[in-house]
């Protein structure tokens, strides 16, 4: 049973990223570069360490940016940044990054 469910998961995460448009991603995602491109970036305040998103699924980054849409994942930047993405600029924006090592 367990071995079904590990199954529907992985099936539905990489649904989940072939669904976005990588090349298109990768144009949309030039507008976050200033924090997430740089290695080990640290803002300036509050000071705190600016996640690797690279690498991640797909299905986690669609999630967690429409999260950050919504508010129900508070951080007023990274609201500021997604609340004008439509779905598709997150999937596409997703679907970049989880090529990204």
């Amino acid at each position: 049973m367990r071995l079904i469910a590990l199954i529907a998961l992985v099936g539905s995460a990489l649904s989940a990223q072939a669904a976005g448009d990588a090349a298109a991603g990768k144009v949309k995602f030039d507008t976050c570069m200033g924090c997430h491109g740089i290695p080990s970036y640290t803002n300036a305040y509050p000071t705190y360490d600016v996640p690797k998103v690279g690498g991640q699924p797909a299905a986690y980054l669609e999630a967690a940016l429409k999260a950050y849409r919504s508010g129900e994942r508070p951080h007023a930047t990274m609201h500021s940044q997604a609340v004008s993405m439509s779905d598709e600029d997150i999937a596409d924006i997703a679907a970049f990054l989880s090529q990204q090592r």
